[in-house]
């Protein structure tokens, strides 16, 4: 008895020193993290924030700047590669820093060439330079959520993905408004290479960080089970939230895919379109999150996408009576904008969450994403409408439309949202396989 003592005093002597141990690598993770986001932030937002509204001030047409929202492309079909990602690397260079790095240097390289050009005389070879950005900044995703997943403690998770959610509102700010500022007071050229370096930078922290994945012998316990897209239809959870995410956000990107241009149309300068999606951005990436977590823990997942519903649809009426109306008053405007994506936002945290309750521990990775990329598709496919439609027609038409869809779209979605019935037993299911694979491996 007294040996088993000993042995339980010195093995919580080494538990204690592993705690603070990991408190510090934790803290070295997150701002490793905070990092990556950023830099691959940067990127996203100088073409989705910044570039349609200095193309529209160039005169360039509705129809190519909403053609630009098919640079999401490789985010919708990222899950093709990301085993790849996840198999192939340089083990001296480390297993997320091998396609990190490289992939930060192809955007950087990529945003310093468009630097150089004159964009209305260089259309032709624009969009191909804008798609391998595109993939590079998409295969670095992969990598970099696959560097959370792998060093990020469960308990430190939450704090990750907070931390996310500013790298993004930053990135936005830098990306975005940041960019539009320079575009107005120095040019192209000079915002396009402030938005590369700064890119760089916050790439460092990785450099100078060793890589020490906790996920490795948990891989090693599942077997011969490997991820594949036949098991995530085949379950009936997951392929009833598939219907619920396309119909959901099916009128999103009627909206946001031209509201830039739609500002710029309306009488507002780059910078206050600056300040618009900065302030905006900032409110969310401070705010938004914290508040839905709040409502959906107080209120319940179902009640709290009703209600963003609600208010979306809500937001897209006074889009649309603006744009019949030919209101041009800039409280408004700025006022709608904001409010739109502060509830973007919001309806992300509400989908993600549901998204993460339905993916399998086996294949979270797989789930996840394929959740996430028909999401994006969505998306993607509004925002190319909403060019067209407002380039034939006008814009108080295409809003209108949106806002039938977004009626029509949370009406037919909370069906199968019902019907996947999302709670809590497969996450108790889930943290008791996760605490049976630890004490396994211990």
């Amino acid at each position: 008895m007294a040996n088993d003592s000993n042995t339980l005093i010195a093995g919580q002597g080494r538990t204690s020193s592993q705690l603070e141990q990991g408190e510090r690598t934790a803290r070295s993770v997150i701002v490793v993290l905070a990092g990556l986001y950023v830099a691959q932030a940067i990127p996203v937002y100088l073409v989705a924030a910044a570039m349609p509204a200095i193309f529209r001030a160039q005169g360039i047409s509705l129809v190519s700047i909403g053609s630009m929202a098919l640079l999401m492309l490789p985010w919708v079909i990222k899950f093709l590669w990301a085993p790849v990602v996840d198999r192939y690397y340089v083990a001296a260079l480390g297993k997320r820093r091998s396609w990190i790095i490289p992939m930060q240097l192809v955007s950087v390289g990529i945003i310093t060439y468009l630097s150089t050009l004159n964009v209305a005389e260089h259309l032709h070879i624009l969009f191909p330079l804008l798609m391998v950005l595109a993939l590079s900044s998409s295969t670095q995703d992969i990598a970099t959520d696959g560097f959370a997943v792998e060093h990020l403690a469960p308990k430190d998770q939450p704090l990750g993905n907070a931390v996310q959610g500013g790298s993004v509102a930053a990135g936005v700010l830098i990306g975005g408004s940041l960019s539009l500022f320079l575009h107005d007071l120095w040019g192209w050229s000079a915002a396009l290479k402030t938005a590369a370096a700064l890119s760089f930078l916050t790439l460092l922290p990785l450099l100078f960080f060793k890589e020490n994945p906790r996920k490795d012998k948990m891989a090693e316990g599942e077997g011969k089970s490997r991820p594949s897209i036949i098991r995530f239809v085949k379950r009936h959870s997951t392929l009833m939230l598939l219907f619920f995410a396309l119909l959901f956000r099916l009128p999103e990107g009627l909206v946001k895919g031209v509201e830039q241009a739609f500002l710029v149309d309306f009488g507002f300068t780059l910078s206050q379109i600056g300040m618009v999606s900065g302030g905006a951005a900032a409110c969310v990436g401070l705010g938004g999150s914290a508040i839905a977590v709040v409502l959906i823990k107080r209120a319940g997942l179902m009640p709290f996408l009703w209600l963003i519903g609600g208010l979306r649809t809500l937001c897209f009426i006074g889009y649309a009576s603006v744009a019949l109306l030919d209101y041009r008053g800039v409280a408004v405007l700025v006022g709608l904008s904001a409010a739109n994506t502060f509830i973007r936002y919001m309806e992300i945290v509400g989908l993600y969450s549901a998204f993460m309750r339905v993916s399998s521990l086996k294949q979270a990775g797989t789930d996840f994403t394929i959740l996430s990329c028909a999401n994006l598709l969505v998306y993607m496919l509004g925002s190319v409408a909403a060019g067209m439609i407002a380039q034939h027609s006008s814009y108080g038409i295409l809003f209108s439309l949106a806002t039938v869809c977004s009626v029509a779209g949370i009406l037919a979605s909370m069906h199968f949202f019902k019907k996947a019935s999302i709670g809590k037993g497969q996450q108790t299911a889930e943290s008791a396989e996760l605490s049976t694979t630890s004490t396994v491996n211990t």
